[in-house]
């Protein structure tokens, strides 16, 4: 049995850790994956930028609804201005709207890191400081993580100094995807970084991210770095039941491994569907919304590109149940399927504000206009 993790008040137990995503951790994903998991571990939202919260974005206030069998709620937070930042997260607290949030250090799209956010911001280690000490003194009672890359390249590393500072403010734990901001997704995350940055803050719980593609891979993960838990991202895309298997292994049930049929991952697909159909009050914008996972389901699977061209431009629910059914739907688990999925692109130039790398300390221009006004994409 593995030792839970604590957040906060929060025992997530087994230590395992749904990673924000854009556009694919909203509420029909997470139940997805906590029906799976048995309603054990922490599901956390996909980014919501503070400035769209503190405005009450139409969008991001949908973004922010939780079900109501989700507890604990997670909110992922993202913003540059330690004002906004105060703001969003007093709202939160104030409003009842969440019972966790995370700060998004992360990110490594160039429309976030243009604007000094994501994981161009723990560079500026003033401006970091900042925004924790904000978002922990606004919190209240609510716990306070973040998330965060190594650094932004090879010769702008900071994960060592962004961690102290998160002890120093307050932070209830840290996330590290072990690989920097230009590789973006590209290479292997480096899980000895995870390592260093567990001795170096032994205070708080560390979690591991980065290419984590199966239970054992998690398993090892911890076994290798010492740290307290794992976070879990494209791992889960098109397989949901990941987090089952997440569970048996932490739970000692190494066999307990999901292989899914084609026909069962077929009637998972449906279901997705649906509940992003029911989310968005609309059939046919959550088939649209779904046709992204379309690719991500059927991976490894015989299925010629014609139909999958096909699945992946379906409308109605009966068009992908109707489509889905012309296949061979006793297709067993394709080997190799458990691998990695999702973007891999790497050795990106990460796009910053002009002359951020001057200096690591001074954050002056930085303001308001630098916060996005919209959420989870």
């Amino acid at each position: 049995m593995s030792t839970p993790l604590q957040i906060g008040p929060h025992t997530v137990r087994p230590p395992v850790v749904l990673a924000p995503m854009a556009g694919i951790t909203n509420a029909p994903f997470r139940t997805l994956c906590r029906e799976f998991s048995g309603g054990k571990g922490l599901f956390v939202s996909e980014m919501i930028t503070t400035r769209a919260l503190v405005e009450r974005n139409e969008k991001t206030m949908q973004l922010i609804h939780f079900d109501a069998t989700e507890r604990p709620r997670s909110i992922q937070l993202y913003g540059v201005d330690p004002a906004t930042v105060g703001k969003a997260v007093r709202m939160i607290a104030e409003e009842d709207l969440a019972d966790h949030i995370d700060l998004n250090f992360g990110c490594p799209v160039p429309k976030v890191t243009r604007k000094g956010g994501g994981s161009a911001l723990p560079y500026k280690r003033n401006l970091l400081r900042a925004i924790l000490r904000e978002a922990v003194s606004g919190a209240g009672d609510l716990p306070v993580t973040m998330k965060m890359r190594k650094g932004i390249d090879d010769d702008h590393i900071t994960f060592l100094d962004a961690g102290r500072i998160a002890v120093e403010e307050g932070v209830t734990a840290i996330a590290l995807h072990g690989r920097t901001a230009a590789q973006h997704y590209g290479g292997t995350a480096d899980w000895d970084a995870i390592a260093r940055l567990k001795e170096h803050v032994p205070e708080i719980p560390v979690l591991g991210n980065g290419d984590i593609w199966s239970a054992e891979d998690a398993l090892r993960m911890v076994r290798e770095t010492g740290c307290d838990g794992v976070v879990v991202g494209r791992g889960c895309l098109g397989r949901p039941w990941l987090f089952s298997d997440l569970v048996a292994a932490f739970e000692g049930r190494t066999e307990d491994i999901a292989r899914p049929s084609l026909r069962e991952v077929a009637d998972v697909m449906v279901r997705h569907a649906t509940l992003l159909g029911e989310w968005i009050g609309d059939e046919a914008r959550g088939v649209i919304d779904f046709r992204k996972h379309v690719a991500w389901y059927l991976k490894g699977f015989a299925v010629g590109s014609e139909m999958r061209g096909r699945l992946a431009i379906t409308s109605s629910l009966e068009e992908l149940r109707s489509g889905l059914d012309e296949l061979d739907l006793d297709q067993p688990w394709p080997t190799g399927a458990d691998g990695p999925r999702g973007r891999t692109s790497g050795n990106n130039r990460v796009v910053l504000p002009d002359g951020w790398l001057k200096d690591p300390y001074d954050c002056a221009g930085l303001g308001e206009d630098a916060e996005l006004d919209t959420s989870g994409g």
